[in-house]
């Protein structure tokens, strides 16, 4: 188990002194224009049906004596698909429409050259979205909303959602022109309601203490994070202060506490939105395997979408043999005021391993370094060596992250498991930088990457489809995060089996259009999330299939599609952001194709997503029917918000489908470590008998 301990001090260590830079309004450092200032930010957040539905209102306000533009960015979610922006005019909403990308910024400029009302919402690649107002007028606010859909994660019976505030800083050219107002002057809320098919045990807000948490029903809670005026008890957010009266003297003790240390909330009317919001909850233990599905098809319409989740038993088994680590570390200029508790981390890591394990250790940065030289057996003058000279390292230049994979690659013994551990918070910015690259090296060798993805800016799409290729597995990680409860969700999946070449088999219904096209290796824990359409309502028979160890495994059930079910429209635009993104990664690995490409505009259009090639813009109706622009993202937002309002009305429901006839015989892996404190884990570590080098190859 000391081998997993050198991941667990790493990773701790690493993450406890990152710098980052927030959410907010944007304007040219130099510039000698005034401030705008962010007045009101609102989230409400509703977890149900397999997916997270997350609104986001804000008002920016101009006390000046100048109209002046606003430009606010914030980190791109993960799988975030950004469906609803809507800017008021004349005191009354008006719901953007999706149109390419040039079109919209040339509309754009013209309604700001002509001093009318224009909003605009860019995606820059996986990094921010950009929301561009003009004008905010002299003396006056301007209000806007953001809605975007995402599926929910659940791992090991463990249910993480993140609201990302935290941009990473990662972009030096960015951070050099820009300045930034994170702050928000007057009012802050941040609601969350989760309503699970299954009972919760517990729920939790690892960075923020004073969350006001609720427990409505076994399956259903509540969380509220508001700001608190000078006068103690005293709420600004008076949606809340009306549905739950003052705070008690513990929580705004808890909330005066957090303020020190720049957390959300805080006391009086400063609020800054530079921490990550962090939410976690836990299923009861116990629960049974399972297939759950939701769907959406409208009466008189030929097409359905489906959302499956499948949720196996506890059928992986742990790993008891040995083998080596190769220790892959990000020392780029990002990782600045990080390096110091990076070298203490590796020190306390390979302190862990015995002395029959093996490591590298591969550093880089404008190039890469092997440290290590070779294999060394895990000694400790073997460790004090390393620490020594990792100790005369420091972190600058860019991020040659190719050249870094390359070396940790480069000399595997095929008589050993391996398994390679990657951790970075950049972005591949020196010599190979194309995703192509990086998979066709990849596919020369066979180890497991497991890749650490530290801050919202880091390059999430390379990182994942480079485990994806190797079935390995990627982890998010943001500094709001429990990390402990993290790494005890890795450790869970590396001591044990992994499912192996899975697929998915869906005899009748007429399925087609099926994302993920390539389905991962599954962990301890994980769930398998399938989407598609269905032209055929009646029975249908699913198929699992994939390999644990040297034997095949088959799971089956038969479940029902049904005629109509108009209670998720949502299912459409999470289904073609899925496709899109299986669309992209086609073209990272296969090179530029103009079919593909269109096809992904096309889909981006009909469904109204906002993505690198399309924008959202709001412009008064009368400019909308001067562009020639329909008004298809509107009707579609006024169904999705016809359908929330009838879901908020109704009570947590289970959506499992496979009760009649179980696809899975035992209960699912559940694992707990969101609520298993620090010292614990560690108590936990030194006392479970099953170690892990390595895992099983494919």
């Amino acid at each position: 188990m000391k081998s997993i301990q050198a991941i667990v001090m790493v990773w701790s260590l690493m993450l406890v002194a990152s710098l980052t830079n927030a959410a907010g309004l944007l304007r040219p450092t130099n510039a000698q224009l005034p401030e705008l200032t962010i007045k009101e930010h609102h989230v409400d957040v509703v977890i149900e049906s397999g997916y997270v539905t997350t609104s986001i209102e804000q008002v920016f306000g101009n006390h000046h004596n100048q109209d002046l533009d606003a430009l606010y960015s914030f980190p791109v979610p993960e799988k975030a698909a950004v469906g609803e922006f809507t800017y008021w005019i004349d005191g009354l909403p008006v719901v953007g429409e999706v149109v390419r990308k040039q079109k919209a910024r040339k509309i754009y400029d013209q309604q700001k050259a002509a001093g009318q009302e224009v909003a605009l919402v860019e995606k820059n690649a996986y990094k921010t979205f950009d929301i561009s107002v003009s004008p905010v007028k002299a003396h006056s606010d301007v209000r806007i909303r953001l809605v975007y859909v995402q599926a929910v994660h659940v791992d090991l019976g463990v249910g993480r959602y993140l609201y990302p505030l935290e941009d990473g800083g990662v972009d030096e050219a960015a951070l050099a022109f820009w300045s930034r107002n994170e702050t928000v002057s007057e009012k802050f809320s941040f609601n969350l309601r989760l309503k699970s098919g299954y009972p919760l045990g517990a729920m939790r807000l690892p960075k923020h203490p004073a969350a006001n948490i609720q427990q409505l029903s076994p399956q259903e809670w509540e969380v509220s994070l508001v700001n608190v005026a000078q006068q103690r008890g005293v709420l600004t957010g008076e949606r809340l202060k009306n549905k739950r009266g003052s705070l008690d003297d513990v929580q705004i003790n808890e909330l005066t506490k957090a303020s020190s240390t720049n957390s959300i909330p805080t006391t009086a009317s400063v609020i800054k939105l530079n921490q990550d919001i962090a939410v976690y909850w836990r299923l009861q233990d116990g629960l049974p395997g399972s297939v759950d599905m939701q769907v959406y098809r409208e009466a008189g319409k030929a097409k359905g979408t489906f959302m499956m989740t499948l949720t196996p038993g506890d059928d992986l088994a742990p790993i008891y043999n040995g083998g080596d680590w190769i220790f892959v570390l990000d020392i780029s200029g990002s990782m600045q005021g990080k390096y110091a508790t990076l070298v203490e981390g590796v020190r306390q890591g390979l302190d862990k391993l015995r002395p029959e394990d093996r490591f590298r250790v591969v550093l880089f940065n404008n190039s890469a370094t092997e440290l290590s030289r070779g294999y060394l057996a895990a000694t400790k003058p073997n460790v004090e060596r390393m620490i020594a000279s990792l100790s005369n390292h420091g972190p600058n230049g860019g991020t040659n992250l190719y050249e870094g994979m390359k070396k940790g690659l480069k000399g595997l013994d095929s008589d050993r498991s391996t398994a390679m551990i990657l951790v970075t918070d950049g972005v591949a910015n020196v010599g190979v930088t194309e995703k192509k690259g990086f998979l066709k090296l990849l596919e020369r060798y066979d180890t497991r990457l497991f890749t650490f993805v530290m801050g919202n800016s880091a390059n999430r799409p390379l990182l994942q489809s480079m485990t994806d290729i190797s079935n390995g597995f990627a982890v998010s990680i943001s500094n709001s995060d429990d990390i402990i409860g993290q790494l005890m969700l890795a450790v869970d999946k590396m001591t044990h089996q992994a499912f192996r070449d899975v697929s998915i088999h869906i005899d009748g219904g007429g399925v087609a259009d099926i994302t993920p096209e390539k389905l991962q290796t599954l962990y301890q824990g994980e769930q398998l999330v399938v989407m598609g359409h269905y032209f055929k309502p009646g029975n249908v028979t699913v198929t699992m299939k994939g390999k644990i160890g040297a034997g095949n495994k088959q799971y089956k059930t038969t479940i029902a599609l049904p005629d109509i079910d108009e209670t998720n429209p949502e299912l459409e635009r999470l289904w073609a952001f899925e496709k899109i993104e299986q669309l992209q990664n086609r073209i990272d690995y296969f090179g530029e194709d103009a079919d593909i490409s269109q096809a992904m505009v096309e889909t981006a259009l009909e469904y109204g997503l906002v993505t690198e090639s399309t924008s959202m813009i709001v412009v008064r109706e009368e400019v909308f029917q001067q562009q020639g622009i329909t008004r298809n993202n509107k009707k579609r937002v006024e169904k999705e918000q016809n359908a929330r309002k009838v879901r908020k009305q109704q009570q947590a429901t289970s959506a499992r489908v496979d009760s009649h006839q179980p696809m899975f015989s035992r209960p699912r892996a559940s694992g707990g470590g969101g609520s298993i404190s620090g010292w614990l884990l560690f108590v936990m570590l030194g006392s479970v008998c099953l170690r892990l080098q390595s895992v099983t190859k494919r």
